[in-house]
This record gives structure tokens, sequence and C-alpha cells, in this order.
């Protein structure tokens, strides 16, 4: 067992959220690993049901943190630094959204004036944090269940199928739902298929059933739904939120195709959907239009895209995903 602890700040929560799920399956790739590491809860009334199973718990009445030990907390929880500052703790912080980052900062507080350490999700969050900060930051990848969230040999025969998730800034979803129905209706026969209270086998059966995935969520670190779809063989269509040109290449010059300003990595795989600026309602419904006619005039287009989602979710595997946090760990206990 590694000497070196860890202990991972729960927020008070209701449900299970994204971010919340990245933080539990980190601690169980540490735990997997030989680290020693504990979800340290705010509230009791919550347990990482299904997420962690075999990693300590830990009431926050009960932290007692050493100057060696790692103190790592969400970027929009300022406040939860306060035990690992008090105790000269190593304090990370670890960035999932972009837009949370100054949202919990006290007046006057200045994150570059803390002695921590900032993670972050995505290379779209890190180069976000650079601008912003001037700070350098190690990019930890969240990672997804392939043995889950995998293609179907066929797509159901009948109507096209269009995931989509209300959730997710239902609003515009509502908007670009209203949009295509007037530029298709007569033409084009669509099911709409809105994914809400499924567990994550839920989520993915019904993505396997799908030919279009919609994706309306913004702002992100990193999103996961359409990298989720991407693994179950939809073409997904929408908004990148920022942070998921992680990933997210555009697949065509389609009116409306939006090209990111900041720089973007480079990556092993091909244009992977239809990306438009978010909240660009008109180009959503559009290059919807456009995927529509791809999946109903078999356009070889499609099966590109379709290769290179198999290939971007091959990318985020809870494998490579815990070879990162093993290598990052491992260098943070490495004398300084």
């Amino acid at each position: 067992m590694n000497a070196m602890r860890t202990f991972i700040f729960i927020p008070p929560v209701r449900q299970v959220t994204g971010g919340l799920a990245v933080l539990c399956a980190l601690a169980a790739h540490l735990h997997d690993t030989g680290f020693s590491v504990w979800l340290v809860l705010r509230e009791q009334g919550w347990r990482p049901q299904g997420l962690a199973e075999n990693v300590p718990l830990l009431a926050w009445q009960e932290l007692n943190l050493k100057p060696h030990d790692i103190w790592l907390t969400p970027e929009g929880w300022a406040n939860a630094l306060l035990p690992g500052l008090s105790a000269g703790a190593r304090c990370l912080v670890y960035c999932q959204n972009q837009a949370y980052l100054f949202s919990s900062l006290p007046a006057g507080v200045d994150w570059r004036k803390l002695p921590v350490r900032m993670l972050a999700v995505s290379q779209p969050v890190a180069w976000y944090i650079g601008q912003t900060l001037g700070l350098d930051c190690p990019v930890l990848r969240p990672g997804i269940d392939l043995t889950r969230f995998h293609p179907s040999g066929v797509k159901p025969s009948g109507a096209l199928r269009i995931a989509c998730m209300p959730r997710k800034n239902k609003a515009v979803l509502d908007r670009v739902r209203e949009v295509f129905s007037a530029r298709t209706a007569g033409h084009l026969n669509v099911e709409w298929l809105p994914i809400a209270g499924l567990d994550a086998c839920g989520v993915a059966e019904a993505l396997r059933s799908a030919h279009l995935f919609l994706a309306t969520g913004f702002p992100e670190g990193l999103g996961l739904p359409p990298l989720e779809a991407m693994a179950c063989g939809c073409l997904p269509v929408g908004f990148a939120g920022f942070g998921g040109f992680d990933y997210m290449r555009q697949a065509a010059d389609v009116p409306g195709a939006y090209t990111p300003w900041f720089p973007l990595r480079e990556v092993d795989w091909g244009g992977n959907g239809l990306w438009c600026a978010d909240g660009d309602v008109l180009a959503a419904a559009l290059a919807l239009e456009t995927a529509a006619h791809w999946w109903l005039t078999d356009d070889p287009r499609l099966h590109a895209a379709l290769e290179s989602g198999q290939r971007t979710a091959q990318a985020y595997s809870l494998d490579r995903q815990r070879e990162a946090v093993t290598e990052l760990w491992t260098s943070l206990g490495q004398p300084a």
C-alpha cells in the first residue's frame, strides 16, 4: 500500500452528477492501484452506491489532515479547501467546469495567492486556466465504461431516432426541436428520445437505440454524454460547451459549423460529429437535418464520422483514465 494518503471532498448532493461520478471514479482508480484514499462526505445522507464502493468513507467532522496528505476538492467549493490549508496539506483543485472556477471564491481571494495546485479535466480547461490565471496545470481526463457504452449490431428500423437530454439547457433544446420540426415537417419520419431518470445501463441502452444525439450541454469542462453517444454508435450533433473540444472534431463543413478560435491538441481521430457554437439554435437545427439525411442516404461521411467516434471513445476508456491517474499520483508522491 502506498504511504501517501489522499482525501477527496464530496460536496452535499441529492443525486449523482457527472462531476461527482468522475470524483468517485478517480477514488476507485487510486484504491485499485494501491493508493490510500478516502471519500470525505460533507453530509452523511448520501452514499456512492454503485460508485467507488470499495473506497472507504469518512465523515467531514472526522477529517484529520496531515501536512503530507493530499486534499482534493472540486473547483466550485473554495471554502472546502479550509481543512487542507489549515493543516498545511497538499491541496489540489480539480476543475471540471471552467464556468465555476471563480464562482465560489470569497471576495478579495485570488487563486494565485493560495497554496493550491490546479488539475484540469480537459485541454481547453487547462488553456482557460492558463489564460485567466497564468497557471500551468496537468490534465486529468475522465473515462467511460466501454463494456457498458458500446454500439449494437444494427440500429432499429422505422423512424429516425434522435436522443437528447432535457436536463441540459432544456429551453435551448426545445427551440432546436421547434426549428428542426418546422423545417422537416412532412419530410422526415423522426422519433425523439428524451433520456432522463435512467441509470448508466439505461442511458447506454437508450443511446444504442438512437441514430443521432443532440448535445445541448454548455458550458462544459468535458461533457461525457456526447462521448457516450459516440461509443454507442450515435452521430452526435450540437454544442461542445467549450471543454468538449478536447475530443470533438468537425466532421463536415456544413452551414453553421463552428471552428474554435482557441488552440486544439492533436488527436488520432478525424471528424466525429457536427458541432455548432454554443446556443446557436438555427445552426444546431440545420446540422441535425444534415445528419438525418446522412443516415437516410447512407452517406459515406456518416460512416467516417461513426468510425472516428469509435476511435474517440477508445481514447477515453476507464483503462486510459486509470493509467493517467496512476501516473499523476505517482509523480505527486515523488520528492519535490
